[in-house]
């Protein structure tokens, strides 16, 4: 992406857009380097299967809530401090990991772990909205989506490759290693996008209004909703998926690490086609196919935790799992972002905490059976991927028709699928925003 503009005239580094996308990686080689040693590291520590995957769960549960503090404070102090905080602890909470002598030491690292990882998912989307604007928009976040799935296929094979010469402990050190890396960068690159004149002011009451208004907001609700479950089915298979391919089908860590990638990169060329589509075609319409496609993964598990399948089949019921949301994601964080550049932070925070928060939740009941039943997998990403339909079909009904050179008409980001309204002023407290002008207009769905 070239060099940009904000509303304040300052020039945006020709770097920053792809440290906003490196930034993505905190959440993804989390979760995914040290799932080809989940088993190893379930022995070592004498722990159950259950407990095991709690490490996986602590972090998904700190990954959501590190966003949900790090959102509004970055929207009132600025994106750049917040941003090295969070690196900086994360950088500390890997090394504890790497130590922690027993499994309980070692989910309270991944919980802490998990909240300094959350701020750079969070900086990196609200950033974006700090930026970006129209179709750059929406691209910006297809390619968030496919620099997850990057990482999601970089992740295994390198814990994979790493596991051959190393133990669990060494791939926490591999991840502190990884925070130093992009710590310097940031130093070097990342400069305030966000200057004090559009900062919040107002302190905690004044965020607990912002709450009030997104939460408030049908189509916002239901994006959000929507993509919960989503990825409550997404990291039930990222929980479950190493049991299932490695004690069931008895496939080696280096053998699990390739099949993991070639999910994974489903999820990243998805991701990336469902952008174009977004920007090109139908935001709403890209949603829904993510939706089914995640259905049909989610039913083919299903069907073999009923009754026995072959391994290829799991495979591709995994593949189209995570695929199908990769899909969701790049139109789903369009409409719950773009009607809200002056929160961006704040809304930012609210859907990956539930994105990341619901994942928490569905995690540890896919090991319900121990871990040689694919059957608890097939049931939670089945339930998952309806209730997700069911956000979309009651919260983000269709109005108006779709009209694709709507975007391509104007800079501002008034998408294929609604016609363009001006926000009225936002007032906080004795600040007020003024309106958005042709740059920054956005599109009010009500």
């Amino acid at each position: 992406m070239p060099a940009t503009m904000p509303p304040d005239g300052r020039l945006i580094r020709p770097m920053l857009p792809a440290l906003l996308l490196l930034l993505t990686v905190f959440g993804p080689i989390s979760m995914d380097l040290y799932l080809p040693a989940l088993p190893a590291l379930t022995v070592e520590l004498t722990a159950t299967t259950s407990v095991a995957q709690l490490t996986v769960t602590a972090c998904l549960i700190g990954l959501a809530a590190g966003q949900l503090i790090a959102g509004p404070l970055s929207d009132r102090f600025g994106r750049r401090g917040i941003l090295i905080v969070g690196i900086v602890a994360y950088i500390v909470t890997s090394t504890l990991c790497a130590l922690s002598p027993s499994v309980e030491l070692l989910i309270l690292a991944r919980l802490v772990q998990g909240l300094a990882g959350g701020v750079g998912i969070v900086i990196a989307t609200a950033a974006g909205r700090d930026v970006f604007s129209g179709r750059a928009l929406i691209r910006f976040y297809g390619r968030l989506t496919l620099i997850g799935g990057f990482a999601a296929i970089v992740g295994p094979l390198l814990g994979g490759l790493l596991t051959t010469f190393t133990d669990w402990r060494g791939l926490f050190v591999f991840l502190a290693v990884i925070g130093v890396a992009i710590l310097l960068v940031t130093l070097r690159v990342f400069g305030e996008t966000l200057p004090a004149d559009r900062r919040t002011i107002g302190g905690f009451g004044q965020t607990l209004r912002d709450y009030r208004t997104l939460l408030s907001d049908r189509i916002f609700l239901g994006t959000v909703l929507n993509q919960g479950f989503l990825y409550a089915a997404l990291f039930a298979y990222l929980a479950g998926s190493t049991f299932v391919l490695q004690d069931i089908y008895g496939l080696s860590p280096q053998w699990y690490a390739a099949a993991f990638g070639l999910n994974s990169a489903g999820h990243m060329v998805f991701g990336y086609l469902a952008g174009r589509s977004a920007e090109g075609w139908s935001i709403r319409g890209t949603l829904a196919i993510g939706v089914v496609v995640t259905g049909l993964g989610a039913i083919g598990l299903l069907i073999a935790g009923i009754t026995p399948m072959p391994l290829w089949v799991v495979i591709v019921a995994l593949f189209a799992l995570s695929s199908g949301v990769a899909m969701s994601a790049p139109p789903a964080t369009t409409l719950a972002m773009r009607d809200y550049p002056q929160m961006a932070g704040t809304a930012s925070s609210l859907l990956g905490m539930v994105r990341f928060g619901f994942g928490g939740i569905a995690a540890p009941f896919v090991g319900v059976a121990g871990a040689l039943s694919i059957l608890p997998l097939g049931v939670t990403t089945t339930i998952s991927v309806l209730l997700a339909a069911a956000s979309c079909l009651i919260f983000i009904r269709r109005r108006g028709t779709d009209a694709a050179a709507a975007v391509a008409a104007s800079p501002s980001l008034h998408t294929p699928d609604e016609p363009r309204q001006e926000r009225a002023p936002r007032c906080v407290e004795s600040t007020c925003t003024p309106p958005a002008t042709s740059e920054w207009s956005t599109a009010t769905i009500r």
